[in-house]
């Protein structure tokens, strides 16, 4: 990816470092003694940016971008080449968030069906998940075919991991597992 966005949540920058960041060894500090643990560190490619939101009263009063993994020229120079967004914003994280609230009602705020059991709430996750991107298709994905009708496609048809639209049915009676 060219550029990542998210808000202020430390978690987001400890995944991407995690998985994108490169291994070294610091140097030991003296000359006796254990080295320490190798760390890891972004690579020069990697460009990560927040949105802090200062807030008085429970209200936003100033909304500001701030530079995590690489330099602002960086960030700025792919904003500028960017297809979907001219500036440093969650409205992705954040419609995904309100899509998987309107499917899972165990994640609405001030609710009465909120999980009392784990496993079923991670169950129930996985089921929105995976049937928004497999069943439901997005207006903004389609596609104008040959004869100059629109193509529905769904997530994991934009993705290459589908071939067709999927119905729910059809969708909870393939297999999970695939046994050879």
């Amino acid at each position: 990816m060219n550029l990542m966005t998210s808000d202020e949540n430390p978690a987001y920058a400890e995944a991407l470092l995690e998985h994108y960041g490169e291994e070294y060894q610091p140097r030991r500090k003296g000359e006796r003694g254990r080295r320490p643990a190798k760390r890891k560190r972004p690579p020069e490619g990697l460009k990560y940016a927040t949105v802090h939101k200062t807030r008085v009263n429970n209200r936003v009063v100033k909304v500001e971008q701030r530079v995590v993994y690489g330099t602002v020229a960086a960030v700025l120079a792919a904003l500028a080449v960017s297809l979907v967004s001219a500036a440093v914003n969650t409205v992705f994280v954040e419609r995904s968030n309100g899509s998987d609230r309107h499917r899972n009602s165990r994640k609405v705020r001030k609710t009465y069906r909120f999980s009392k059991d784990w496993e079923m709430h991670e169950a129930v996750t996985y089921f929105t998940l995976y049937s928004a991107n497999f069943c439901c298709p997005v207006r903004t994905l389609r596609e104008r075919g040959e004869d100059g009708r629109w193509r529905q496609r769904t997530p994991a048809l934009a993705a290459g991991l589908a071939d067709h639209v999927w119905s729910i049915s059809e969708w909870l009676s393939y297999p999970s597992v695939q046994r050879e």
